[in-house]
């Protein structure tokens, strides 16, 4: 049986003239034909995962929360028998993820007298950390209710948390072995040293290991011979490189390997493929797949059932006749992710990339064409992290809207573009010739902080600078959305200004980890900078 013809585009062919620029942060997969995981190796090469909590403890399905495989494996290569660990939590690990308590598997946990005495001192507020506080000390209370006595060590599973199997124990008596470098005893740190130093000299049978998201805190520790580790419960990725893309390069012998039995077919003007092969168990749902050459491919997959794929032949943006709101795609990626932005089966949407790569504007563009012209949408909905990149300037006059507007400069930079440009490009359509004021009327900018308890119905929301959000403040976003709504997460992972959120741990990442492969979700990462030369440079030279 001959081999079929090559699929090319329904469309006109994307043009790509200059070469990506990957973003410093990343690097771009490659499939090829012969991946296929041997024995003992995982079956798919794009993503190390590290696991993540839920946003609330009370999920019986975590999984194993703090990653203690780090301390394991150092010991274990020296070949001694692993003992059982004893973990000293610092303040700040409480205050970070309340739930912490609950994430250590069987190993045990000690508080020292000085973190209750810190906890009692942030509970008081309005505050995310007094709330937390507020939280750890009701669990605590608890488990002491369904203990007998604490001198004997507290189950941590007695409240239902059947994974937590090791026992929690308090500081009971003055624990004041010299540390090897005198330190002022009046700091709470070097309290918790202290107390750190006399359980590894009172308890050689244990492993006693200080866990803290305080840098110069596990610093120190070190300097005086102690066990110290970061919490890294809330760390979705180890490697921020292996972020997922949401596009895959498709070898150059993909369809010697997987045409064979293809099967193909025309619906509704879009060609599809019916293919089987060794890189069919690697796709996801809604994932890109392309390659460039004389007959190039640009699809996505629809369907992943066992050892077999449907591929869909996607929208050309690059193309005038296709035009968003009369913006085309520049780029590859850009073509990718107006068709996210403008598909009806797509209910989220996550798109990532550096400044100047048209995130904001390309969905702009996509959510005033579906709310002015289509009419899918009743209103655009913006909201993003109000967290400042200097030194703040205090409070601002006004409504809920006229405080925002200051944290919304991107937002008129690119209506203002795409009001001019609309005007020029398609002056004879009378939906793209409207006032600012009318477009504006269909745009409410919203603070995050009276979300709680909202729903929006047909709405098209974003939420821009989503690196700043935690996990769980992207899930009380992401929980809002009502029938017919469609929201979509901006964001670039290498200007985190919030202090205590990194690459691994930014709610961006975390959703874009716990959306992929799910068919009504789609995320792409934009690679090359639009903007100008100027800031194409700097981003790369800065």
């Amino acid at each position: 049986m001959p081999l079929p013809k090559m699929p090319t585009k329904p469309a006109s062919k994307v043009d790509i003239t200059t070469e990506t620029k990957a973003l410093p942060t990343r690097r771009k997969p490659k499939l090829t034909a012969d991946s296929t995981p041997k024995k003992g190796e995982t079956a798919s090469p794009l993503i190390e995962k590290v696991n993540t909590p839920t946003a609330e403890p009370s999920v019986s399905s975590t999984k194993q929360a703090h990653s203690t495989k780090q301390v394991t494996t150092r010991h274990q290569k020296t070949g001694k028998q692993e003992k059982p660990k004893l973990f000293v939590l610092d303040t700040n690990v409480l205050l970070h993820d309340p739930s912490s308590l609950f994430r250590f598997e069987e190993h045990d946990i000690f508080l020292p007298m000085i973190v209750l005495e810190e906890l009692d001192h942030h509970k008081k507020g309005m505050t995310e950390v007094a709330h937390h506080a507020r939280q750890v000390s009701r669990s605590l209370d608890d488990l002491c209710a369904e203990s007998g006595t604490i001198f004997d060590g507290i189950t941590l599973n007695t409240l239902g948390h059947k994974e937590a199997t090791g026992k929690l124990w308090f500081q009971t008596s003055k624990l004041e072995d010299a540390l090897s470098i005198s330190l002022p005893t009046s700091k709470a740190d070097n309290l918790i040293l202290t107390v750190v130093q006399t359980l590894q000299n009172q308890r050689p049978n244990q492993l006693v290991i200080l866990v803290s998201k305080d840098i110069n805190m596990r610093l120190k520790a070190k300097a005086l011979g102690l066990n110290a580790e970061d919490y890294l419960n809330d760390h979705t990725y180890e490697d921020s490189d292996l972020v997922y893309d949401g596009s895959v390069l498709l070898p150059d012998n993909f369809w010697t390997r997987h045409g064979k039995e293809m099967e193909s077919w025309v619906q509704s003007g879009t060609t599809f493929y019916k293919i089987k092969g060794p890189l069919v168990s690697h796709f996801r749902l809604n994932e890109f797949v392309y390659f460039e050459g004389d007959n190039p491919l640009y699809a996505q997959v629809k369907e992943v059932n066992g050892k077999t794929a449907t591929l869909a032949t996607i929208r050309d943006y690059t193309h005038p006749k296709n035009n968003v709101w009369g913006v085309t795609a520049r780029n590859r990626e850009q073509n990718f992710a107006l068709n996210l932005l403008m598909n009806p089966d797509i209910d989220f949407v996550t798109l990532l990339g550096q400044a100047g790569t048209g995130k904001t504007l390309l969905t702009l563009a996509a959510g005033l064409t579906q709310v002015l012209e289509t009419k899918r949408f009743t209103d655009i909905i913006i909201t993003r992290a109000t967290v400042p990149v200097g030194e703040d300037i205090g409070f601002l006059p006004g409504t809920e809207e006229e405080k925002m507007q200051p944290w919304m400069g991107a937002l008129e930079d690119n209506l203002e573009f795409l009001h001019t440009h609309a005007k020029q490009e398609s002056a004879l359509q009378w939906e793209r010739s409207l006032s600012k004021e009318i477009i504006q009327s269909h745009i409410k900018v919203k603070s995050m902080s009276f979300m709680r308890g909202r729903t929006f119905l047909n709405k098209f929301v974003i939420i821009d600078e989503a690196q700043n959000l935690t996990p769980k403040q992207m899930k009380t976003l992401i929980t809002r959305a009502g029938s017919g709504t469609k929201i979509i997460c901006l964001g670039n992972i290498a200007q985190i200004d919030t202090p205590y959120l990194t690459e691994g741990s930014s709610g961006i990442t975390y959703v874009v980890d716990r959306f992929k492969g799910w068919a009504h979700s789609g995320h792409i990462t934009l690679q090359k900078g639009e903007r100008s030369r100027l800031a194409d440079y700097a981003s790369d030279a800065l």
